[in-house]
């Protein structure tokens, strides 16, 4: 397979004044990283913890086999709202290895202020779903335990009811203690609700591993050619990319620092060289990548469409790496049929049933989105850089074309707007975008799996192609491409 060349000198002064950017915002991202992964108050976690249980993340350390990495999703989640610090939303979601099984992993975390949530889950067959009840699951939250297909629950610790104490005493007059209402003696000995007995977290940790080694065979997972590191250094990246997004760049330097011993098998490299398409390895998985080189033109959006069938006809992921501003406009772009030639690239990405995974590792404006699988689309998961900026256009852009408006609105009028009423007009826009925009505004608001270091890229999509494996594969089957 060709192996991509560097044209980087890790020596030039853009170089390093890119990486000097990159990692200050590497830096922040870990700091805000670092505050949310503390959970709760100093206060609540010590009250946790004198009560002899395990943090929500301890539990997960517990309940995972060792050196399973975790691949935690939405760290940010809940990221300056609500006007208090409610970290990681108050739920710890992830993916990890239990029992040499790939397990998603859900864990409250109850030292989190506000952060009382209760998912309910939607049984699907053939899916293995066990709880461990480590504290109470109260209303909706009773449904968990009751609707998986084994639990466990700790003595004097776990509680399990549709309404607790107050509710009951107010509904019935019944004045009753939280652990005669639900507790483990209670679902274990009488109602059946629950299935196992633990005495602490550990030894229910230690119950849940058991039920998980003892399900059926797990398909197979491993990668099918052995992983080959990358022949330029990954964090080489911090300086390939320009902390600029509207400066271009060869995603090609970012490809080389992501796929197995830099190699990538290009497909139509000459034709539509605004999309760079190619199948490649990470980590010894198969990938295919769609990676923008710019804005898409029509022959870019034929190119995708017929790399994506490629794709889903031979059941390989999809990688795609968004830095776009948008399909190209204009009468002469019009007239040639960009409107149904990105409708081809779109109903492609919205059709094939491969995995699909999407990182954003620069901007992501208008409908260059949905052409390069944004949330929209569904991909399995989807990640930002801490550079990375959503929106339907750049601030600058949506600025310009309000002000333009406006300026019409008052020339109608025979109304002059001088620069400086203009700019003043403009700034408040600008703002807003770069506010909304931002990927910490998306992540907390789960529009995203998380906001990662770019030296972690590789890593993370690795994981991902890992747990996707388990998935079984769908047919494809596209709607009608518009000639």
């Amino acid at each position: 397979m060709p192996r991509l060349s560097t044209r980087v000198d890790s020596h030039s002064q853009e170089y390093l004044d890119n990486e000097r950017a990159m990692r200050a915002l590497v830096a922040e991202l870990r700091r805000e990283a670092e505050r949310a992964a503390q959970g709760g108050s100093k206060a609540a976690v010590h009250k946790h913890k004198a009560a002899g249980k395990l943090t929500a993340r301890e539990r997960i350390a517990v309940l995972l086999d060792t050196g399973s990495p975790f691949l935690e999703f939405s760290q940010l989640a809940a990221h300056g709202l609500y006007g208090g610090d409610i970290a990681c939303a108050g739920i710890i979601t992830g993916v990890g290895r239990v029992g040499g099984r790939e397990c998603v992993i859900v864990a409250n975390d109850p030292t989190v202020k506000g952060g009382t949530y209760y998912p309910i889950t939607v049984k699907k067959a053939g899916v293995a779903q066990i709880a461990v009840v480590h504290g109470s699951c109260t209303a909706g939250g009773a449904y968990v335990p009751a609707m998986s297909d084994e639990n466990v629950i700790v003595r004097n610790q776990g509680r399990v009811f549709l309404g607790g104490p107050p509710l009951v005493k107010a509904a019935t007059g019944e004045d009753i203690d939280a652990e005669s209402l639900g507790g483990a003696d209670v679902h274990c000995r009488e109602s059946g609700v629950c299935d196992h007995y633990a005495e602490n977290d550990t030894h229910a940790l230690a119950i849940a591993r058991r039920i998980v080694t003892r399900l059926k065979a797990a398909p197979e997972t491993g990668p099918p050619q052995t992983a080959r590191e990358p022949g330029h250094d990954p964090a080489e990246v911090y300086g390939v990319v320009p902390a600029n997004l509207r400066k271009p760049y060869d995603v090609r330097e970012v490809i080389a620092r992501l796929v197995d011993a830099s190699e990538l098998d290009e497909f139509k490299q000459l034709y539509g060289a605004t999309l760079v398409c190619g199948f490649a390895h990470i980590a010894g998985y198969p990938v295919g990548i769609l990676a923008n080189n710019g804005i898409l033109f029509s022959e870019s959006a034929l190119k995708g469409t017929h790399f994506i069938a490629l794709c889903a006809r031979e059941q390989i992921p999809l990688l795609f790496l968004q830095n776009i501003t948008g399909f190209m406009v204009g009468r002469r772009a019009e007239a040639g049929g960009i409107a149904k030639d990105g409708a081809k690239l779109v109903t492609a990405v919205a059709c094939a049933n491969v995995p699909k995974l999407t990182v954003i590792i620069g901007g992501s404006y208008g409908a260059g989105n949905y052409a390069m699988c944004g949330r929209a689309y569904s991909p399995r998961f989807l990640f930002q850089w801490p550079n990375a900026r959503i929106s339907v256009m750049g601030g600058e852009q949506a600025a310009s074309v309000l002000a333009t408006v406006k300026r019409d609105q008052l020339t109608a009028a025979a109304r002059e707007w001088p620069v400086a009423e203009e700019e003043a007009f403009k700034q408040p826009i600008r703002e807003q975008y770069e506010r909304q925009g931002h990927p910490y505004y998306a992540s907390a608001r789960l529009w995203d799996d998380g906001v990662i270091d770019p030296a972690d890229t590789r890593r993370v999509l690795s994981l991902c192609l890992a747990a996707v494996r388990n998935a079984p594969q769908r047919e494809t089957r596209f709607g009608l491409f518009r000639m």
